[in-house]
């Protein structure tokens, strides 16, 4: 392997530990070195791991760092990692947990590597990408605005319980946590299934796509065609899970900020016209 082809790899691993390191010496809490290593570790060895052709290494990173999210953080820890989590550390004005993890995942940090969270580190897709549809099976279907309404009842849900001031918000916060994920589970499956598309859910329900789609838009790491290689064979399109148009290097392309960096369309392109 050419040391090019190190980058990749080489870039997210620096990235996620100037993370690391500047939370832990400005929060003086030495968690967030571990956990950001760990992370960043993970997916950039899951880079390297993907660069010389090992069979199934980027689901080696969703589970190594998805479990870690979901149990030791989430279940072990008690703390919710959802979208709610999200919104109740931030209604508290306390400057961690979800907060840090949202904007590092899900508001900043896709300037950099796009939708990556969701192909490499999102517990609920590590599910869905086992199940049998890993190719779209129907048109993308018109009903994207459910993101939408998720998005407002989840603010509107933690809004309610401070305005009501409901006692143990805490511990009811970890249960919403849990049946939360159920929920996810249950309908992502269920969708999965019934519109023959494993990644339905997270184009159709999943309320974190509205903080991803702004950055990702100027996403750094995107997949760009070279044009007069290209022989318009429609593989890429058929293997993507997102319903990207990988033939254009616009940033208007179709389903632009949706691409999860699965590599499905590089690997699938017989002139080998696709690239990072």
């Amino acid at each position: 392997m050419s040391r090019k082809k190190y980058v990749m790899p080489f870039f997210i691993l620096v990235v996620f530990e100037t993370i690391a390191i500047t939370l832990w010496l400005t929060l003086d809490n030495i968690f967030f070195l571990f956990n950001f290593t760990y992370i960043g570790s993970c997916v950039s060895m899951g880079f390297l791991l993907y660069l010389r052709k090992v069979k199934y290494a980027r689901m080696m990173v969703q589970f190594t760092v998805g479990l870690y999210l979901l149990f030791y953080l989430g279940i072990i820890s008690h703390e919710n990692m959802m979208i709610e989590g999200f919104w109740y550390y931030l209604f508290l004005g306390v400057f961690e947990a979800a907060v840090i993890h949202y904007a590092v995942a899900k508001i900043f940090g896709p300037l950099l590597f796009g939708r990556g969270w969701c192909g490499y580190a999102c517990w609920t897709a590590m599910v869905l990408d086992l199940l049998p549809y890993k190719r779209p099976q129907q048109p993308r279907r018109k009903i994207g605005f459910i993101r939408y309404i998720a998005f407002i009842v989840s603010l509107i849900f933690v809004l309610v319980l401070f305005l009501l001031k409901v006692p143990n918000i805490e511990g009811l916060m970890f249960w919403s946590f849990i049946v939360g994920n159920v929920f996810y589970y249950a309908i992502g499956i269920f969708l999965a299934f019934t519109l023959k598309d494993n990644r339905a859910f997270c184009k159709y329900i999943c309320p974190i796509t509205i903080f991803l789609k702004p950055a990702s838009y100027y996403s750094v790491l995107r997949v760009k065609v070279e044009a007069d290689k290209c022989i318009s064979c429609g593989k890429c399109k058929k293997v993507c899970p997102m319903n990207v148009d990988m033939t254009n290097n616009s940033r208007k392309r179709k389903n632009a900020t949706e691409c999860i960096l699965c590599f499905n369309c590089v690997e699938e392109c017989p002139v080998k016209a696709l690239h990072t």
